[in-house]
Order: C-alpha cells, then structure tokens, then sequence
C-alpha cells in the first residue's frame, strides 16, 4: 500500500517519543543534560560526515583531496535563507508547535520548552535525502525499506530527545507525517523526478542543516539558528542540479 513507508515511520517516532517520556521522568536533571549535549554533538557530527562525503573527492591516481559542489552549496543556503526569512517558515512551525503545546495540555518540561524540543526534533527527522528518497520509493513501488530504516533511527533518536528536551520531540511525528506523506502523494502522481544528481545536491545540502540542528541542540535557546527557514536551500540545491549542474 502506498504510504506504508510513512505509516511505519511515524509509528517509531510516537513509540521513540513514548519511552523518552517513561525513562525521562526517571532520570535526572545532569543525566538529561548529558544526554542532551551527547545528541547535539552526534547530530552535528553525523551532518558534518554526510557533508564531506559529498564535499571531497579523491583522485585515484594521485590521491589527492580536491572539493566539489561549494559554490552550489553556499548559493542555495543563501539564497534559501532569504526565502525561508520572506516566508518565515521557522515561524509558522513554531505556531505549529504552540497549538500542539496547546491541544495536547502539555508543560514547558525539558530543556528549552516544548516548542524548541518539537523545532528541533522535526526539523532532524523531517531533513535529510532518506525522507525524500524513501517516500518517493513508497510511491513508485519500490519497497518501504528505507523509510523502515529511517523508523529505527528515528525511534532510538527521538526517545533520546524526548528524555533529555521534553515531550515536544514527540509530535515531531505530526511533520513528519505531512512532509513524508506529501513527498509520496507527489511523487506517485509525478513518478520519479529524482535523478542522481538532485539526490546528490539534497543530500549535501540536507546534511548541512542536520549540523545546525545539531548546534542548536547544545546551544542556549536565544542563541539558536532558524533553521527551519533554512529549508529551501534543499529546493534551490535540487534545482540547481537541474538547471546548473
């Protein structure tokens, strides 16, 4: 069935969120702090390996190290970073959050308050090439496998994230569902409008704002990049590929 993919994946984020929530209240403050200065420097640091396996190449023959795609890569977060501020993207995932914060009755609990602990969970599962990837697989026919792995990543990182900033990373499966399930809906009704070199380019550029996601995590709140207007840099990457590569 169409949308397994998503279906499953969101399922490991509730069920990652629900045992953050159990084990979270049973820690303490210095372990959840610990916990979370432990996910930001993984998250930056898993970014930061995806960015140079696209970023360096290395010459066979010589075996030296040149870079690729940095100009492409510093022109689509620019010029994303002025779209996503024009369309104030962070914002309105903010609200987002503000009216889950509401609906659901839940309290500022955790490091930085329910809304930043649902920014920053939604923006690392939501981000990245097996997001996309996975849910155009799910729509051509291809299998749920990636988006199945995903499942599991997500669960183990969202259950950590719920111990250590709060309950809020577990609505991160509300984005999640929208932006995977409307990637397939796109995706089955256009095939696949992926080629290797637009994968390439989101997956680069992807990694980048998985980084910041991660600075944001170890970071104090008032310090935090908007990263969430960031994200149109993966559209202008895509179509760079497209149209410049």
């Amino acid at each position: 069935m169409v949308g397994t993919g998503t279906i499953i994946d969101v399922v490991g984020i509730i069920i990652g969120g629900t045992v953050g929530v159990l084990f979270g209240r049973r820690i303490s403050k210095s372990l959840r702090e610990m916990l979370l200065m432990a996910t930001g420097v993984s998250t930056v640091v898993m970014g930061l390996g995806g960015v140079l396996s696209k970023m360096l190449v290395v010459n066979p023959a010589t075996g030296q190290v040149s870079t690729q795609g940095v100009m492409m890569m510093i022109i689509s977060m620019a010029l994303g970073g002025v779209i996503g501020e024009l369309m104030d993207i962070n914002g309105g995932i903010t609200r987002l959050g503000e009216w889950l914060k509401k609906k659901s009755g839940s309290s500022d609990e955790g490091s930085g308050g329910f809304v930043t602990a649902f920014v920053n969970c939604s923006c690392t599962v939501c981000i990245g090439a097996m997001a996309i990837v996975g849910s155009i697989e799910d729509a051509i026919g291809a299998g749920y496998t990636t988006l199945a792995t995903k499942s599991l990543l997500d669960l183990i990182f969202v259950a950590i994230m719920t111990a250590s900033q709060g309950i809020g990373c577990a609505f991160s499966a509300v984005p999640a569902a929208l932006f995977q399930g409307g990637c397939t809906v796109a995706a089955f009704f256009a095939g696949s409008f992926m080629d290797k070199a637009m994968l390439s380019n989101l997956s680069y550029v992807g990694n980048v704002l998985i980084a910041i996601v991660g600075l944001n995590i170890i970071r104090p709140p008032e310090q935090s990049i908007r990263v969430a207007n960031l994200l149109p840099a993966i559209v202008v990457a895509v179509l760079w590929a497209k149209y410049c590569g």
